[in-house]
């Protein structure tokens, strides 16, 4: 095996035993993929047109794009009378 050539060896971590590298922040890429999957219709679809799955994704993909927009904006972007509440979850 190339880790075994390389010098490296493998060992499973026990329980309750803390570990000597920890796990860092999630990749880039993972939590946009939860976000989507919190789409049920993207779960359960159905639908056997391609064009029809491809526009779900799409309108999906548009809704969290806006959704991080707006969480973007209303901690980074402030003025006197601005509504503090998030009315868009």
């Amino acid at each position: 095996m190339i880790c075994h050539e390389l010098g490296f060896t493998g060992e499973v971590a026990r329980k309750g035993v803390p570990v000597p590298i920890q796990v860092g922040k999630r990749w880039a890429v993972e939590r946009p993929h939860s976000w989507m999957n919190g789409y049920g219709k993207l779960r359960r679809c159905t639908d056997r047109n391609g064009a029809v799955v491809g526009s779900c994704l799409y309108l999906a993909a548009a809704l969290v794009t806006l959704r991080m927009v707006i969480r973007h904006a209303t901690t980074r972007y402030r003025w006197d009378g601005r509504p503090t509440t998030r009315r868009l979850k």
